[in-house]
């Protein structure tokens, strides 16, 4: 049980989950999960990464079609890869952190939730030159604990309003259509370019082109989750 897992007794653990993972989920919606619906602009997020193969390639199709975008890195990973995140801290993109080893922190407690938060922090601003302002919980899964630890930190929790693959594998051109068929003004598109689900960077790199293309065709222009949240 989860309670258990987190070291409070089976008497109190329900109740005790409920209050501190439960309750705070059922809150989300109040956190910024899309822009205003002004201005016909959209977001292009990815997370799970950095990879140096695959994130190495998705800033080379941002480049060629001259979009700016927001990566949400997983700490482990970015100790493992800096030289990606200077990478894409150097081509102009937004960086925001994805906690430290990307474990849902309904598994976390306070302390943990704040190494989570704050190890990932300081590693990024170490390596990009400034410490990140947004934080994606992995799986949009939260804590009481987090809430705190993000004003301690200065950091806004932000979800998605566009996701074309989750957990199941879906092929590039599903993708595509989902986005384009969901698409709106203060969309989030939340995207992967490391692994989580199997293949799912492939299948990104092959989709993201015509996803692009897609969204400018029907009237978006391109933001950072920042600017479209106004977030400094």
């Amino acid at each position: 049980m989860i309670g258990q897992a987190l070291g409070w007794g089976t008497g109190v653990g329900a109740a005790a989950w409920v209050g501190y993972a439960w309750l705070p989920h059922l809150l989300t919606p109040l956190c910024a999960r899309r822009g205003p619906r002004t201005g016909r602009r959209v977001a292009l997020s990815f997370d799970d990464g950095p990879d140096p193969d695959w994130t190495a390639r998705v800033l080379e199709i941002l480049a060629k079609h001259d979009v700016s975008a927001t990566f949400f890195l997983v700490g482990e990973r970015a100790a493992r890869a800096p030289a990606s995140v200077r990478a894409i801290a150097g081509a102009g993109h937004e960086i925001g952190s994805h906690s430290w080893s990307h474990t849902s922190l309904w598994l976390c407690g306070p302390r943990r939730t704040e190494r989570e938060i704050a190890q990932t922090k300081h590693l990024l601003g170490d390596l990009a030159g400034a410490p990140p302002a947004l934080f994606r919980p992995p799986w949009g899964m939260v804590n009481a604990a987090m809430f705190a630890a993000l004003r301690r930190h200065a950091q806004r929790c932000v979800f998605w309003s566009i996701q074309p693959e989750g957990l199941r594998p879906a092929p590039a051109e599903v993708q595509v259509a989902h986005v384009l068929r969901r698409a709106h003004a203060g969309a989030i598109v939340d995207l992967h370019d490391a692994e989580g689900t199997p293949g799912a960077p492939a299948r990104l790199c092959e989709a993201l082109p015509a996803m692009i293309d897609g969204l400018r065709a029907a009237g978006y222009g391109f933001a950072t989750v920042g600017e479209l949240l106004a977030v400094s």
